[in-house]
């Protein structure tokens, strides 16, 4: 059973995709230990990569590319500098060269050294093959990119990478069902259930360090792209709308920094027409930062990210303005296994099942993080969860010009409010009417995945993708 930690399902990341660029990303940096372990890194004279399916449709307008080359590099996209990308970037393509790991300069031409491939690899829809021209030889190693920053190799087992961890949690979960009898026989809530799974892994102060660092990263992602101003990278000329609404909603208020920002939401008089228009500049934000190459908590994905930080902040600015901390980490740690709880009963890859694996599964997480904070009982939970994901079933991954913009932004407002609504709905249903099990909905999504047209799966051959094109922007 895997035990996949609420951390690996709440990652800090470069946008604008967590299997495009993160993914890519993790696994470039996985094939240079993979040439030190077989002590073959010295040997390295040139390095190639092969992108196949809707790493290659997609790749350019996901970022792919670049991410690949900040790997190979041994930038870490939980640390490096943003404001320094475009021009490491640029100087690898004036000099045909990079300094690998930080430490060799090998030969490297991106016109080149990336290939895009339109055929798929049968294990995932986003496969990358790296090759090292060594002195004498060459060495290639295949890995795939499962959604929300996971990486693989050819079998779905624990990522070590991702910490994922073989060794069992005291209450392993797969099935919400599972879940639903630990609350029960432990007179628990999820989140304490979860809370003791995480207490198997690292200890208090590591938890609620990793979870104000999170926290921290979403409150201030907002805060970026509710600042800033003018259009999005990538041909679409999609201007950013967070920046205008949020200073519509905010007058003339002041302050000086995200936490000051987030009181001063607090203290403001919103009326019923203006909470909607907060939660959905509050999604907008991220996402426009998230398609800036800005940094973002992949929760689950990247072109997700924006659902879970706008519901919360729903709760932290509407419902509750004494909630602290500890009411984040709360919604976090339910948020965090419901994520995973589809991980592994279906998928969180928008390539292997369209967009109600990202923003379905995320506006399914925000939902039930929500519902609990807001006193809602484990059944009720879970109810909130299935309501969520339910009206997201089926939803197709149609990127325009392979960019997380259109119609990506836009959905992760939809995604936020959604999950308002099943968490509302679920507080005020009782468990013993429950007719669909969130288990029959997490079955029905990967039913719905598997017979999915490709051409809806991320690969910008279908649906919006197809019908506008660059030009016409």
């Amino acid at each position: 059973m895997e035990c996949i930690s609420v951390f690996d399902m709440l990652k800090i990341g470069i946008g604008p995709s967590s299997s495009h660029t993160l993914g890519p990303w993790r696994a470039a940096e996985r094939f240079i230990s993979e040439l030190k372990e077989l002590h073959l890194f010295d040997q390295v004279e040139g390095i190639s990569v092969d992108l196949y399916g809707s790493l290659s449709l997609t790749g350019k307008g996901h970022a792919t590319d670049l991410a690949v080359m900040l790997g190979l590099c041994g930038d870490d996209p939980e640390t490096v500098d943003i404001s320094k990308i475009a021009d490491r970037i640029e100087a690898i393509k004036l000099q045909n060269s990079l300094k690998l790991n930080n430490e060799k300069d090998i030969v490297f031409r991106p016109s080149e050294a990336i290939i895009y491939n339109r055929e798929f690899l049968p294990f995932h829809a986003n496969g990358l093959k790296f090759h090292a021209q060594l002195t004498k030889e060459k060495y290639s190693s295949t890995f795939y990119s499962i959604g929300g920053g996971f990486v693989v190799k050819e079998e779905r087992t624990v990522d070590a990478e991702n910490k994922l961890l073989k060794k069992e949690f005291p209450y392993p979960i797969d099935k919400a069902v599972q879940l639903l009898a630990y609350c029960r026989s432990e007179n628990a809530s999820i989140s304490e259930i979860v809370y003791a799974n995480e207490l198997s892994l690292r200890d208090t102060d590591e938890i609620d360090k990793e979870f104000d660092k999170i926290w921290y990263t979403m409150l201030e992602c907002m805060y970026i792209g509710c600042h800033t101003e003018g259009s999005l990278p990538g041909g679409l000329n999609v201007r950013r709308r967070a920046f205008d609404m949020h200073q519509k909603l905010i007058g003339e208020s002041r302050y000086s920094d995200p936490q000051e920002w987030l009181d001063t939401i607090r203290l403001t008089e919103v009326k019923f027409r203006q909470i909607l228009k907060w939660v959905s500049c509050f999604a907008l934000a991220v996402n426009e930062v998230n398609a800036s190459l800005g940094r973002v908590v992949t929760a689950p994905t990247n072109g997700s990210a924006g659902v879970i930080p706008a519901v919360l902040m729903y709760y932290m600015v509407i419902e509750n303005h004494e909630a602290n901390f500890d009411h984040v980490k709360q919604f976090l740690l339910v948020a965090g296994e419901i994520g995973s709880i589809f991980k592994k009963g279906a998928t969180i890859s928008a390539a292997m099942g369209g967009c109600q694996a990202e923003i379905g599964v995320s506006s399914a997480m925000a939902a039930a993080g929500l519902c609990e904070v807001m006193g809602g009982s484990p059944e009720q939970v879970m109810i909130a969860a299935e309501i969520a994901m339910e009206h997201h079933l089926g939803l197709t991954c149609d990127p325009v010009g392979g960019l997380v913009q259109v119609p990506c932004i836009e959905r992760n407002s939809m995604g936020a409010l959604k999950a308002i609504n099943a968490a509302e709905l679920a507080l005020e249903t009782n468990p013993l009417n429950i007719k669909v099990p969130l288990d029959q909905v997490v079955d029905t999504m990967w039913e719905t995945a598997q017979f999915m047209n490709t051409k809806y799966k991320e690969t910008s051959e279908g649906g919006l993708a197809v019908r506008v094109s660059l030009s016409d922007c």
